[in-house]
């Protein structure tokens, strides 16, 4: 091929190289481009939340007695069932032995009158006797045998009242409390043990003025730091019941979230809820980039402006509906600007 043709070759090829990247370029920025506008965010209020139980079961003595036995304390975990304590009761022992002396005798009666009709029966059978002598004898062997059933009765009752000294765990969780010692006197429906069941929440309490700020379902943050330090320090929590009624100005609520520990019950917890809502500018964090320790953005003609941000936006859906998440930008942009992340438009951070 001549030189020259190999010269007009080599430029065309560079023209339609340059064509292609300046086209893929103009794709990359289209494709990046974000065109600035107001959003609704929500503010977070930052309330306090404590640990606490579901569901509070109470183990309650069933008969009057001494406590004996005790085998839990505060802070205890017990399984559904678990023997809690046993209560002393002599005068149930004392009845049972009685009630177990009296069938004894009963017994030995209808062994007598079993002998007896036994003795009419031949003797009528014989022609010795009379009808009236077996059926009075058939009567008191059915009189005793009714009298033994009466007390075998009396007996399983008294048991089932015995039985009932034994004091078990209503359900499954962790002691809170236990207002009773060894050796203490105690009546029938008297607490021995309040436990904790195993669902655990947090319960804030809001000022009034947000009761119509938040529903069941919103999502919430929860966790011990500020907002400010770093967001994987948060958990995110979902507001499970919001209850109908105020009380000392203030509006409960329960939230529900992973991790919640179940020792502390009553342990305070930072919780941020969404309440007002406002119109801001937000961006995804990758738009800014810092130089010199100012905060930069990127216009799609290539000009680095500087702006100046606030505090992160976290992802929140609020009543149902999404909340934007991003960097909120407090001053240096306005409604329309279109943004590209650093680099796209041939700058560097």
């Amino acid at each position: 091929m001549p030189a020259r043709m190999k010269a007009h070759f080599s430029f065309a090829a560079c023209v339609v190289l340059l064509i292609a990247l300046a086209a893929g370029a103009g794709a990359v920025r289209a494709q990046d481009a974000l065109t600035v506008a107001p959003v609704e965010i929500r503010d977070l209020k930052a309330v306090f939340g404590t640990v606490e139980s579901v569901d509070v079961a109470a183990a309650r003595a069933r008969v009057s007695g001494t406590l004996v036995g005790l085998a839990v304390d505060e802070g205890h975990a017990v399984a559904h069932g678990q023997l809690l304590a046993t209560v002393e009761a002599e005068r149930l022992t004392r009845e049972l032995a009685a009630i177990d002396a009296r069938i004894t005798a009963l017994q030995a009666q209808r062994a007598q009158a079993e002998i007896e009709m036994s003795r009419a029966r031949r003797l009528v059978e014989t022609g010795a006797g009379t009808q009236a002598r077996l059926d009075d004898a058939r009567t008191q062997l059915n009189v005793v045998e009714a009298e033994i059933a009466a007390l075998q009765a009396e007996r399983d009752a008294t048991q089932a009242r015995d039985d009932e000294r034994a004091i078990y765990a209503p359900a499954a969780g962790r002691v809170l409390r236990v207002p009773v010692v060894n050796g203490a006197v105690v009546m029938p429906g008297e607490t021995i043990a309040e436990i904790a069941a195993e669902r655990f929440v947090l319960r804030m309490r809001l000022p009034e003025r947000h009761a119509r700020s938040i529903a069941e379902g919103d999502t919430v943050l929860v966790g011990e730091t500020l907002l400010d330090q770093p967001r994987d320090a948060l958990r995110r929590g979902r507001i499970r019941q919001v209850y109908p009624r105020i009380a000392d100005g203030r509006v409960e609520a329960d939230v529900v979230v992973a991790g919640l520990g179940d020792f502390f019950v009553g342990e305070r917890v930072r919780v941020f809820v969404s309440t007002a809502s406002r119109l801001a500018i937000v961006v995804p964090e990758r738009y800014v980039f810092q130089r010199a320790g100012l905060d930069f953005v990127v216009l799609e003609d290539g000009r680095e402006i500087v702006v100046q941000p606030g505090r992160i936006v976290p992802d929140l859906a609020f009543q149902g509906e999404p909340v934007p998440g991003g960097l909120e930008i407090l001053s240096g942009l306005g409604a329309g600007d279109v943004l590209v992340p650093p680099g796209t438009a041939g700058t560097a951070e």
